[in-house]
């Protein structure tokens, strides 16, 4: 099995969901890592989560991103596997106000 460490940026993240990663046939991904920043001077909100099988599982609902800071979806000791066919989304308040780093670590 190979791992392989890589990072996944989302600039501007608005009202609709972006598209974060979609974990490809026979893969694996840990997300060890996730924050959105909030790049607006307003407080937004954030959601955060998976989609797998056609159902959202929320890491984060309505999360408030302040002005100027970051929240931390994913990171420390917390740790989030994804299967093949997941897709980790996230969604803002408002439109192009967040920054979203994930980082993981994929396992073929």
């Amino acid at each position: 099995m190979a791992n392989t460490f890589t990072s996944y940026v989302n600039k501007d993240v608005g009202t609709s969901a972006a598209t974060v990663v979609t974990v490809g046939s026979g893969l694996q991904t840990t997300v060890i890592g996730m924050s959105c920043a909030n790049t607006t001077a307003s407080p937004v909100t954030a959601d955060a989560y998976i989609t797998r099988s056609g159902t959202d599982y929320y890491l984060v609902k309505g999360a408030t991103v302040p002005v100027g800071g970051t929240l931390v979806i994913v990171g420390g000791d917390q740790k989030v596997v994804l299967i093949a066919s997941d897709v980790l989304k996230v969604v803002s308040s408002a439109a192009s106000s967040i920054d979203a780093v994930t980082s993981v670590l994929e396992i073929s």
